[in-house]
């Protein structure tokens, strides 16, 4: 089947975002019952805390080998699995009866969604062309966001309907039945194997790693994807609530707006951008603006001394979700950059920078809140200067997208017995 000139793509592409939306919302869907669970299992809030960052740890730990694995047998059984994973350990979390078995499915669901954006990176590169790609990316990013929202409202209202241990159920064993729908539409329809190995030798995995992590472009893409994911996935997760009520006034449910606007201008940005990539051709000078656009309104917190006025504040919500739509530009980067057969480990090695943002943004804030709070008493000082470290994370973005080459192809030949040829590096 020539994949990118078959219809069947887009059969491909609808059934791997369908797995992706509710995979995406099984990050935060657990956050809606922390009261429950804190009465349930008689935990402390300090273990809610850690239950809910498990499952980005794991995620994160796993962004590099899940690219090589992807990368040397190929994307299809992965997703496969991820699913599957991701259906059970949500499916264990509903039947949970303590602690160490939510723990258990949190590292179980973690491990699933590990291999779903990297996995689905290389699957849209096989079966779509470059241009193509560049604005599809940004509909995927999209479709992480809309699984944010799924885990909002809507599964609130469903957990209203059917009570937390039944909404969870269900939500897995519709993942268990999506990992079947990857199977008919990745392997069984256009008969591929399970198991995609090439011909050629690969390289060792030392030395792969040894050229990766010594590579210009890779850590440019480490760096534009830290400073644009961590601080928005980061902070809107969870300070931006508290923030509105402590600084604000605002009630829960008026502070929680906040990070609904923020979902809204990624939903926009998302699509929008990779569109306005796609048809100019360009991905640095973009990425750039958008480095430049976030950078400048976390420094606007700072200017305001931790509080702006509350339309501008809506605003500046709305921007940085907006400009965290550009992060769908960092794989566009690795399509243009590398060969497709090392687009798995870049992709993930690229993915683990935004998520490792994502883990150390929330903790550093807490501190530096908790240090001025016990020294000043004063919660909005605390605020204040905590406001210090996005900018900072933005500031390593900016850093990476000025080091990001635009036009560097990576040129791999086949690896013999005999030795390893030269990479060829056209600028």
């Amino acid at each position: 089947m020539d994949k990118q000139n078959s219809s069947f793509r887009w059969v491909v592409f609808a059934s791997v975002l369908f797995t992706y939306l509710f995979m995406s919302s099984q990050r935060t869907a657990p956050g809606l019952i922390t009261e429950h669970l804190m009465s349930d299992f008689h935990v402390t809030a300090t273990t809610i805390g850690l239950l809910t960052s498990i499952q980005y740890f794991v995620y994160t730990g796993l962004q590099i080998p899940m690219g090589m694995l992807a990368d040397r047998y190929g994307p299809n059984f992965f997703l496969i699995i991820g699913a599957i994973l991701t259906g059970i350990g949500t499916v264990i979390y509903s039947l949970s009866t303590n602690a160490f078995v939510l723990f258990f499915a949190r590292i179980l669901t973690g491990t699933g969604d590990a291999t779903i954006w990297v996995n689905m990176v290389l699957i849209l590169s096989q079966w779509f062309n470059a241009k193509e790609f560049t604005r599809l990316i940004g509909v995927a990013a999209m479709t992480g966001s809309l699984g944010f929202l799924l885990a909002t409202v809507p599964f609130s209202l469903w957990i209203d309907l059917l009570g937390w241990r039944t909404a969870f159920f269900s939500t897995g064993l519709l993942l268990c039945l999506c990992s079947i729908l990857l199977y008919l539409v990745l392997i069984k329809k256009p008969h591929q194997s399970v198991f995609v190995t090439s011909k050629s030798q690969r390289e060792k995995t030392f030395v792969l790693l040894k050229r990766i992590f010594s590579n210009r472009q890779a850590w440019a893409l480490f760096l534009c994807h830290f400073g644009i994911v961590g601080t928005y996935v980061g902070f809107i997760s969870s300070w931006a609530v508290p923030f509105g009520m402590n600084v604000y006034g605002m009630t829960r449910s008026d502070a929680s707006q906040l990070i609904l606007i923020g979902l809204v201008g990624a939903l926009i940005g998302s699509p929008l951008i990779s569109w306005i990539s796609s048809r100019l051709g360009l991905i640095k000078r973009l990425y750039i603006v958008f480095h430049i656009i976030l950078f400048l309104c976390w420094s606007s917190f700072l200017l305001f001394h931790g509080n702006p006025p509350l339309p501008l504040l809506n605003i500046l919500f709305f921007i940085i979700g907006l400009s965290y739509g550009a992060n769908a530009l960092t794989f566009a980067a690795v399509r243009q950059s590398f060969p497709i057969m090392e687009s798995g480990i870049v992709s993930g090695f690229a993915n683990t920078g935004g998520f490792l943002s994502a883990v150390l943004l929330p903790g550093i804030f807490g501190k530096i809140l908790d240090h001025f709070q016990s020294a000043s008493s004063s919660i909005a000082d605390g605020y204040y200067y905590g406001f210090i470290t996005p900018v900072i994370f933005s500031m390593f973005g900016l850093f990476g997208v000025m080091l990001l080459k635009e036009s560097v192809k990576i040129m791999v030949k086949p690896i013999t017995d005999s030795n390893l040829k030269k990479q060829i590096t056209k600028i």
